[in-house]
């Protein structure tokens, strides 16, 4: 097979495929590395190729491409661009919706949702929400601090945050979650309450 028919195979077999220096656990360059850590940061899995170890392929993509350095990141065939493009598309919040049009319908349907796709949830109910969220896939602590609790019980503040998950929770995408509510001023004392962290020597 032709070195431009791989490629291209590679690219229609892989909707998100990174060509890059080294591999995600052992980067080869400094660009390689941070596009790495700006992907493994979104939680969607992808492809990758380490042209340092596919001479053939590191001097025919570019020619395909039309674009001279690594690394290089592909999403459904189109190329998306360098390292610095990469980093602005984190940044300005366009490169996850990107990434998430790469992920196959099935496992799209299937899978637990994201943290992001759990935060937009309660922000597009909850607009004014501060939301924090840890853990992964369906066991998940989730932390919102709103105005819209003002006034509430801790139950209601609870259920209101419940009432945005409503439908992952019932299709199963989502089970297993804690939820925290505060409103600011109670979010803003309980960071007063907490422990520095610091141990004071005595002399």
């Amino acid at each position: 097979m032709k070195t431009e028919d791989k490629i291209r195979k590679q690219l229609e077999e892989n909707p998100i495929i990174l060509y890059m220096k080294g591999i995600p656990a052992n980067p080869q360059c400094g660009f390689s590395g941070k596009t790495v850590g700006i992907l493994n940061a979104t939680n969607i899995p992808y492809a990758y190729v380490n042209v340092l170890e596919a001479p053939f392929i590191r001097e025919k993509l570019p020619s395909i491409s039309h674009w001279p350095t690594y690394p290089q990141l592909f999403v459904n065939g189109e190329l998306v661009g360098g390292c610095d493009i990469v980093e602005e598309m984190s940044i300005n919040g366009t490169l996850l919706p990107l990434l998430q049009t790469g992920i196959p319908k099935s496992s799209a349907e299937n899978d637990s949702l994201s943290t992001y796709d759990v935060e937009q949830l309660v922000k597009k109910d909850i607009n004014d929400a501060e939301v924090m969220i840890e853990g992964e896939g369906c066991d998940l602590l989730i932390t919102v601090i709103s105005t819209q609790f003002n006034d509430l019980t801790l139950v209601k503040k609870q259920q209101l945050v419940m009432a945005t998950l409503k439908e992952p929770l019932a299709s199963g995408k989502l089970h297993a979650v804690s939820v925290k509510a505060y409103t600011p001023d109670e979010w803003q004392a309980l960071q007063v309450q907490k422990p520095s962290g610091l141990l004071q020597i005595q002399l």
